[in-house]
């Protein structure tokens, strides 16, 4: 009697499930994680649409909201409407704190032409500055999240609501890994917690294996890695065999359960990482003068230049998407004394920003590495408390560097004083179709099938800003 499976059926009954399909293009060298998920999205894209000019990114996250027209968008109308209202013809504008009819605040900064491009920068970022040909300035970037959580929560998933897959869980989804020993996406905070912790770095409906995996701002980089030294490798092999045996056999009885998938593969991703996480994350192999250069010799640069050190080195060990969270906390967030937050919270990231630009460059990185900066939105151009500024999602600015980008440029722009994107406007929904397409995703392409539903990063509203590719 001849009988037949299902192809999930087939799956299980071999003792293998999805999560093991998975571990296997991790572990063996499956080009793309989409070769393992056909049977949870079929119109799941194959590798690459097009060239990419990106295999990894750097994304330093600015959390709280750094102010745009006090960094990268300077406006000599706010020296002149300092102390005044708004004009009249931006109408009434009420902020995300609720106040309204504030003043403008004018801007203490200082601003000069960098580099052979001449990018406008201010004294606020004296070693970025140093990097300006490599930077591609976006002036013109808007969201709907007005307040932390939804603009962290958009600025990560797409949405101002939690419950969808982050930025980094798409990039792995649709390209895999490009290692066999280390996540093929991890998480840095500096010292606090994350608005909205980590379903910034969730996968939402999507399998749990594309998660992001965090990393430990002091100590051992990677928890739970250390085996007791009473364990042998012998024994360590015979538990984690026997544990997949009991996973696999509670697989079979229950068809659609990412999470244990996912406990698998952290078990045998863990057990590959002891061999090669200690020397990936051991900074005694770099030089003094390496070190210096991200700042990790002072104390203000020292957490955040940790933290931009080993993203290189995480760069070079093929880790493909790697998330710095810089101010974890909201400490961006200058409702009042913005001169004072924004003087320590531009102190501690300048240099290390700078150092990493410069060490991915002298390696020959940085081509195909894609650095983004920026927070979940900028900051309004009228006061707050006298002596701070509001929330503003309408008009701010995200810089990028590498990967393609056409560099020593700005591209579109903010009104006359910084509060309104109003030419080449860029969604949070475009800045992401962005950067899928400098990896060589389409993300029209880029679907994941949930219930019934395509799904896509963009939510089916994006556009590539083709004027920031090179």
């Amino acid at each position: 009697m001849t009988s037949t499976f299902s192809r999930r059926e087939m799956l299980l009954q071999s003792g293998t499930g999805f999560g093991a399909l998975a571990l296997a293009g991790m572990l063996g060298g499956v080009g793309s994680a989409s070769e393992a998920t056909d049977a949870a999205s079929p119109l799941m894209s194959k590798l690459t649409h097009h060239p990419a000019r990106a295999k990894s990114v750097i994304f330093l996250f600015m959390e709280g909201g750094p102010s745009h027209i006090d960094t990268f968008d300077p406006k000599p109308a706010i020296q002149k409407l300092a102390g005044k209202p708004l004009p009249d013809s931006f109408g009434r504008v009420i902020t995300a704190m609720g106040e309204f009819d504030s003043p403008v605040l004018e801007s203490k900064r200082k601003w000069k032409q960098h580099g052979e491009s001449g990018l406008w920068i201010s004294d606020w970022l004296p070693h970025m500055a140093t990097r300006a040909d490599d930077l591609a300035v976006i002036r013109s970037c808007w969201t709907n999240g007005i307040n932390h959580s939804g603009g962290v929560c958009q600025m990560n998933t797409g949405t101002q609501f939690a419950g969808r897959p982050s930025l980094g869980s798409w990039v792995t989804y649709g390209l895999g890994t490009q290692n066999q020993n280390l996540p093929a996406f991890v998480v840095m905070q500096d010292k606090g917690t994350v608005v909205n912790g980590p379903r910034n770095w969730g996968t939402g409906f999507m399998p749990a294996i594309y998660q992001g995996t965090q990393m430990q701002i002091e100590g051992t980089p990677f928890a739970n890695l250390d085996v007791p030294k009473h364990v042998t490798p012998r024994q360590q092999r015979i538990e984690l065999d026997y544990l997949a045996a009991i996973n696999r056999r509670h697989m079979q009885t229950r068809s659609d359960n990412s999470e244990l998938e996912a406990r698998i593969r952290s078990y045998e991703l863990a057990y590959q990482m002891q061999s090669h996480a200690p020397e990936a994350v051991d900074l005694s192999q770099e030089t003094a003068e390496t070190k210096s250069l991200y700042g990790m010799d002072e104390k203000e640069t020292s957490e955040f230049g940790r933290n931009c050190l080993l993203a290189r080195r995480m760069v070079e060990r093929g880790v493909r998407f790697i998330q710095l969270y810089h101010g974890a906390g909201s400490q961006w967030d200058a409702h009042s004394n913005i001169e004072s937050n924004h003087t320590k919270m531009c102190r501690g990231m300048d240099k290390p920003v700078a150092g990493l630009l410069t060490d991915l460059a002298r390696r020959g990185l940085l081509d195909e590495t894609l650095v983004v900066w920026g927070g979940e939105f900028g900051r309004t151009p009228m006061s707050e408390q006298g002596n701070g500024r509001d929330h503003n999602p309408t008009g701010f600015t995200m810089v990028m560097a590498g990967g393609g980008v056409k560099a020593g440029q700005a591209f579109g722009a903010t009104d006359e004083v910084g509060l309104h994107a109003v030419e080449d406007r860029v969604h949070v929904h475009d800045l992401h179709s962005t950067i899928l397409y400098l990896m060589g995703i389409d993300h029209k392409k880029l679907i994941y099938v949930n219930k019934g539903r395509p799904e896509r990063i963009d939510e089916n509203e994006g556009r590539v800003f083709k004027k920031v590719v090179g």
